[in-house]
């Protein structure tokens, strides 16, 4: 890395930085996805240049990024990460940038943001030791090494702080390469004055009456995200109250085992899959609960969201962001280890004891106190800081 470019007079200059950024896969409806698309947005829009280096790209390409599609293939997912950074470090070699920040992790970065869960937490308590022989595993370790341990020289974007203490745990990682950020709620998702009215078309929209409750479950990555789990605690509400709710899914992923769980759960009439969606906050308004019950989540943005829509939340407390539900008074937290019975008592008591007009003013008096919405511009300010100490990029 370069040292800090100056003028004439001996004090920095500022200059337009040449950002490339690196993700496997860009498509609209992903968290990461998004913030990672907002960070780079605002980094263009403070004048510097942008390049994202990806195997693919769904969707829009925003006015001045430059979209770098990486020519390798692989019959597997390691291989195939592992020919991309070898590509992107080569390619960055003839065509040098100031700054690497990386959406995944991966070696020779000089800044990740840390939107993904602790690999190595999830290696070994989540799969069986003979995982721990596969070349994938020994890939995603060796990568996500790349970026927390010690020797690494990577600036770390933090978002979670379940999945720092996991970081620290197995690589000992300093503080002082961690910045931490706070949440980077869109302000379309908090409630408007005319939130009712909202929630009633897209009700009518969706042909769910006055007196049915509409439970919500929204995320990419359905295993992740415990749809299964979901699927099951809603098939075991009472048959008065099963009768009378409804269940919407939005997300992006294979819904095959799911429709089929659906259907051996005797609930596929009541299950509507969405797929990924632009149009969520209206079924956040909509919505009288969401449920999210991870076995592993970063943060689980979507739980703030969904409190600062006016939408009690049902999750389980690995999700980074959990803890924002005991904070607003706005549903339930389900503790570790986890108990599906627990989730089943705990939907039929929040669906039950809906109070629509209490939690609007829960997230009312939650949005006016909290910090949840400077994610991206603390981001953009960090990543500018780095960058102008910076010179052209040497892997």
């Amino acid at each position: 890395m370069g040292s800090i470019r100056a003028n004439k007079a001996g004090t920095n200059k500022k200059r337009s930085l040449k950002l490339a950024f690196c993700m496997y896969k860009y498509f609209p409806y992903g968290g990461i996805q998004r913030d990672f698309l907002e960070i780079a947005l605002r980094c263009r829009r403070a004048g510097n240049q942008i390049k994202v280096y990806v195997l693919k790209w769904e969707g829009d390409v925003p006015e001045g990024f430059d979209i770098v599609i990486v020519p390798v293939r692989a019959f597997t997912r390691h291989r195939l990460y592992r020919r991309y950074s070898k590509w992107v470090q080569a390619d960055l070699l003839v065509n040098p940038v100031d700054l690497v920040v990386g959406i995944n992790k991966m070696p020779s970065l000089d800044v990740y943001y840390a939107g993904d869960s602790c690999f190595e937490e999830v290696a070994r308590n989540q799969r069986s030791k003979i995982y721990r022989y596969l070349p994938r595993y020994r890939h995603f370790s060796d990568y996500e090494a790349a970026v927390f341990d010690r020797d690494s020289s990577t600036q770390i974007l933090m978002i979670s702080k379940i999945q720092q203490e996991y970081f620290k745990k197995y690589y000992k990682t300093q503080e002082k390469r961690i910045d931490f950020l706070p949440p980077g709620i869109s302000r379309d998702r908090v409630a408007p004055e005319n939130v009712e009215d909202l929630a009633h078309t897209t009700r009518l929209k969706e042909g769910i009456s006055l007196n049915e409750r509409l439970l919500l479950f929204v995320g990419s990555g359905f295993i992740k995200k415990g749809l299964a789990r979901a699927l099951k605690a809603y098939s075991s509400l009472s048959p008065s109250l099963k009768n009378r709710t409804r269940f919407f899914i939005v997300g992006e992923d294979n819904q095959f085992f799911y429709r089929c769980l659906a259907t051996l759960l005797s609930i596929s009439d009541k299950v509507k899959f969405l797929g990924g969606r632009e149009d969520v906050p209206s079924y956040l308004f909509a919505a009288d609960l969401l449920i999210l019950p991870a076995l592993d989540e970063n943060t689980g943005t979507v739980i703030l969201e969904s409190i600062v829509s006016g939408t009690p939340v049902l999750a389980s407390d690995n999700c980074g962001y959990s803890h924002y539900i005991n904070e607003s008074g706005m549903g339930s937290v389900i503790s570790s280890p986890f108990n599906q019975k627990d989730l089943n008592d705990r939907l039929e008591c929040l669906l039950q004891n809906s109070q629509r007009e209490l939690m609007l003013e829960k997230s009312k008096a939650f949005v006016r106190e909290a910090d949840i919405f400077s994610l991206h511009d603390r981001a953009v300010k960090i990543i500018q800081e780095i960058g102008m100490r910076s010179g052209s990029y040497i892997p």
